[in-house]
């Protein structure tokens, strides 16, 4: 089931944002995440916010794209009233969730929704998640015509056996089918992995890898399978009718997908994402890591800005309610300190190529940075040049090197 909202400060039922989230709004990007909590079946090891028509309790998919509309207007209210610059979308993101569960006009209607209510910026990336057996060649070409730009297919495997334990749907012939049809239709390309799923070999991994990179996809995303509680895969572990995770393992699959990527021609950005050039790294997903501004839109969906950070109420029965009074869907939300800002930046900045600036670190923080580069963990010329860098080890130990660095 999904995972349990965190706590918080009571949102208020207008939505209004509190003072202070206007200051160096300018040098921040704006994005907007669409959250689709549709799925047709639930996979044993997702723990997200989603539903299929069995637990949706009377409600509707074909009112949903009209429930976000009148969010995202609220939005617009919510951001003028708060003295946020006007900022066009330089992202969108629709994830969930399959939306392409949805009808592709459905889409279109709440990205032309985004466009009337901030605008979308020159170039602006516009991506949808979907899975493969959830379009057809006419569904992509409605996307582009419609504006938008990219698409992230959930291949993670390409080994029948490893799909049958992930629970999805879709056969490993499928995948070829759709990235050229997404590729004619003109959009770039993501395909998803999942490594470490219990009974999958080394050699199934490869098998995945080599199927991904025939694909010749733009951009490609890998993780490691976690095992979130209250998953039915957890269950099963729990009982022993399948093995737990093998760390060892973990680390060799993801040393040979980072080889037989960058052989391929692709460059890591962030430990769990590599792009054929830095033109189609997700920009969307860069801002979380750096720190943007977001309105995210749906049940559960989680926005920041400014160093505020609210979440929607999570069923979509709850939502849609919300949303016909005329009231904030946002649950709870809480107010980053100076301090836990810097903190977070530190967590998610040494996951990227980009590095983190040196200069964030407090001088005893710094300290840090020698041993670091003795055992490996960060690259010595960029710390020479100012930034903290994960090598290929501290990618594998990342926890490691922000815990250093903290004094934890």
């Amino acid at each position: 089931m999904p995972s349990a909202l965190p706590d918080g400060d009571p949102a208020p039922e207008d939505g209004s944002l509190p003072s202070g989230v206007e200051i160096g709004a300018d040098e921040r990007r704006f994005g907007v995440y669409v959250h689709v909590p549709y799925c047709r079946v639930r996979c044993g090891y997702c723990d997200f916010n989603t539903y299929t028509a069995s637990e949706l309790g009377g409600t509707s998919r074909g009112d949903y794209a009209a429930q976000v509309a009148r969010e995202l207007a609220l939005g617009g209210r919510v951001l003028r009233d708060a003295g946020l610059p006007e900022r066009p979308a330089s992202t969108v993101f629709f994830g969930g969730g399959t939306p392409t569960l949805l009808p592709a006009s459905d889409l279109a209607a709440m990205l032309g929704r985004i466009r009337d209510e901030w605008g979308l910026a020159g170039g602006a990336e516009v991506t949808t998640e979907a899975n493969p057996d959830s379009v057809d060649a006419a569904y992509l070409q409605t996307l582009a015509d419609a504006g938008f730009t990219r698409v992230s297919f959930g291949m993670q495997s390409a080994v029948p056996h490893v799909l049958a334990t992930l629970d999805r749907t879709h056969s490993p012939e499928r995948v070829p089918l759709v990235t050229r049809w997404a590729r004619e239709a003109g959009l770039q390309v993501s395909v998803d992995l999942i490594y470490g799923t219990p009974g999958e070999s080394l050699g199934d991994w490869e098998r995945s890898i080599d199927a991904a990179l025939a694909c010749e996809p733009d951009h490609i995303s890998a993780y490691a399978l976690i095992i979130e509680r209250g998953t039915k895969l957890a269950a099963q572990i729990r009982r022993g009718e399948v093995a737990g995770p093998d760390e060892d393992l973990h680390a060799e699959m993801y040393e040979l997908a980072d080889a037989r990527f960058a052989e391929a021609g692709f460059s890591w950005y962030e430990i769990s994402n590599w792009s054929r050039s830095p033109e189609t790294r997700s920009r969307h997903n860069l801002a979380y890591w750096t720190g943007e501004d977001w309105w995210a839109a749906g049940p559960g969906a989680h926005s920041h800005v400014g160093g505020v950070r609210w979440w929607n109420v999570k069923h979509p029965g709850a939502y849609a309610q919300r949303i016909e009074r005329g009231v904030s869907p946002a649950h709870s939300r809480e107010s980053l300190s100076d301090e836990s800002r810097r903190e977070e930046r530190i967590l998610l900045e040494t996951r990227i190529a980009d590095g983190l600036p040196a200069d964030v670190l407090s001088a005893d923080e710094r300290r840090a940075i020698p041993q670091l580069i003795a055992d490996g963990l960060i690259e010595g010329r960029a710390a020479i040049a100012g930034r903290v860098v994960p090598t290929l080890r501290g990618r594998l130990l990342a926890d490691t090197v922000v815990h250093r660095l903290l004094g934890a």
